[in-house]
């Protein structure tokens, strides 16, 4: 079983790789080491939008398949294969599959997990939170979205931080508007995120998003000044806080270690986390969502 004595995660066993069929599109990255340096534009035009929302709702209804699927005694790569086998029967290819090498379809991140979990032979148990994140490429562009699941039932102070988490990305929704700074929407999560003294993930953020996977704009969590660009109708990013029952240290960090597979982000005190994720375009009363089933 991976996990240790005390119920924290350990790295498990992966299965290979999923076969996509041939006609399916693949991103440019697929079998290179990373991406191209994207060059583009965050801001897109109407006709491009509708080819992400069509991502974005392929996406979002795979993982409505997962969550479908999750129960206790499941293991993480059979939510793999859910994912997968719906988004190759849509005519999409699962964006993370060969994006730096990650090796699956969708990422699973379980408890202390913060992100970018590796789907492998972990069961899911009762009351474990299980955080589900996938993205779809069709028709050249992405769409990408996660959730957070509760496996069974939980504690009522875990219940609470994942329904809080899924607030805290409807106010950093709310926060959108043309002319405004980015770092409004983070302002609008961290005020949030404090009032039940949560810590906010600092070091992972929100994205633009469509013709790349990740187009270099960020789009952050908390409370800072450093980020300045301003949002302009047409634009797409990804909001995707990441809240966590653990204590922020100075100056409110949240410390984390990486496993040495590269990818999965947990919280070094193991303190259980939660995140929500929507893809967003910025229109002229505020945001629409691009990321529903």
């Amino acid at each position: 079983m991976p996990r240790d004595a005390l119920g924290h995660l350990v790295p498990g066993t992966l299965s290979a790789p999923r076969a996509v069929p041939a006609g399916i599109r693949r991103p440019e990255y697929v079998g290179r080491p990373e991406p191209s340096r994207f060059t583009g534009s965050d801001v897109y035009s109407p006709a491009d939008i509708e080819l992400i929302r069509e991502s974005g709702r392929i996406a979002a209804q795979a993982v409505e398949a997962v969550g479908a699927a999750i129960r206790p005694g499941v293991t993480t790569d059979e939510l793999d294969a859910v994912a997968h086998e719906f988004l190759v029967a849509h005519g999409a290819y699962p964006s993370t599959l060969g994006y730096r090498g990650f090796p699956k379809s969708c990422c699973t991140s379980i408890n202390e997990v913060i992100c970018h979990g590796i789907p492998d032979d972990t069961v899911l148990q009762n009351g474990d939170i299980v955080n589900v994140d996938i993205t779809a490429f069709k028709n050249g562009m992405h769409g990408d979205l996660n959730k957070t699941f509760v496996v069974g039932s939980t504690t009522p102070e875990i219940a609470d931080l994942v329904e809080r988490t899924r607030e805290a990305l409807n106010r950093g929704i709310k926060a959108i508007a043309p002319g405004r700074e980015v770092n409004v929407i983070g302002r609008a999560i961290e005020s949030y995120a404090k009032r039940f003294g949560y810590g906010v993930i600092r070091d992972y953020t929100g994205h633009g998003v469509g013709s790349a996977f990740h187009s270099g704009l960020i789009i952050p969590h908390y409370d800072t000044p450093s980020f300045t660009t301003v949002m302009e109708v047409g634009m797409v990013f990804t909001i995707e806080p990441m809240l966590t029952l653990g204590t922020p240290g100075h100056p409110g960090t949240i410390a984390w270690d990486e496993w040495p597979d590269g990818w999965t982000v947990v919280t070094r005190d193991h303190s259980i986390t939660a995140q929500f994720e929507h893809t967003l375009v910025v229109t002229e009363r505020g945001a629409d969502i691009l990321t529903l089933p």
